[in-house]
């Protein structure tokens, strides 16, 4: 039996779990199971590999995207180039070896609903899964710019720094921090909403609840709304390429 599996905090509300285990069961994968290691510190991940028999890969999301990459042997090209990891295969010898799927999902999600006056995108969010998004957009030609409560680089927003202007410069919004998130579903990025309009395209990482109030709060304005879910099918079927 191969074992894969996610690692994270707090991950009950992933459906990663769910994904993996209706495709192993419609396609007849008998031989393979995949579970949540809920780990209330990246320390706790050494124990995962020691003590889990015949495990093949994992994913990982929030907040060990980066973290967790000290403790690998090595990182694939563009996943070192982005600085973050969501998927991580595990060789015969035992090498674990880091991957990012997330920009692949991402990017192919996106790519058939941009509109030719989206040239420039805020990043609400620095955390790992904020890195691949930047990768992503700007191989798509986009101008990303990050959004943060704390920024630390001069070419940063804060929330408070965006007028009604910033925005009307921004037709891309995404939304790579956790908030909104199921169980604590109305919560949102603090920007000001009503200052979005048709020609704004929002989109959220989260997947559960499918829409989320910042997406919500979008749709009211007319902008376009996207939710992560096929991003997640997407950045899961190319993690199990990887795996096999």
């Amino acid at each position: 039996m191969r074992r894969f599996g996610l690692i994270g905090k707090n991950i009950s509300y992933s459906f990663s779990k769910t994904y993996f285990s209706k495709k192993f069961k419609a396609e007849n994968i008998q031989d393979c199971s995949y579970d949540n290691f809920d780990l209330s510190d990246i320390s706790e991940f050494i124990s995962v590999i020691k003590n889990t028999k015949n495990i093949s890969g994992l994913n990982v999301t929030i907040p060990y995207k980066e973290e967790v990459i000290p403790y690998l042997d090595k990182l694939n090209k563009k996943a070192k180039t982005i600085g973050a990891i969501n998927t991580i295969k595990i060789t015969k010898k035992g090498k674990l070896i880091g991957y990012n799927t997330d920009y692949y999902g991402f990017k192919k999600t996106i790519e058939p609903i941009l509109k030719s006056h989206h040239q420039k995108a805020l990043i609400l969010g620095t955390g790992g899964a904020s890195k691949a998004i930047a990768y992503a957009l700007e191989k798509l030609n986009i101008q990303v710019t990050y959004v943060s409560r704390n920024p630390s680089y001069p070419n940063q927003y804060n929330y408070t720094d965006l007028t009604e202007e910033v925005l009307n410069d921004y037709g891309v919004i995404v939304n790579c921090t956790p908030l909104g998130t199921h169980p604590n579903i109305s919560e949102y990025p603090p920007i000001p909403y009503k200052s979005l309009t048709k020609n704004h395209l929002l989109f959220d990482l989260i997947y559960n609840p499918d829409e989320t109030e910042f997406l919500k709060k979008g749709r009211k304005q007319g902008a376009t709304i996207c939710n992560g879910l096929q991003m997640l099918h997407l950045q899961a079927e190319k993690a199990w390429d990887i795996w096999n």
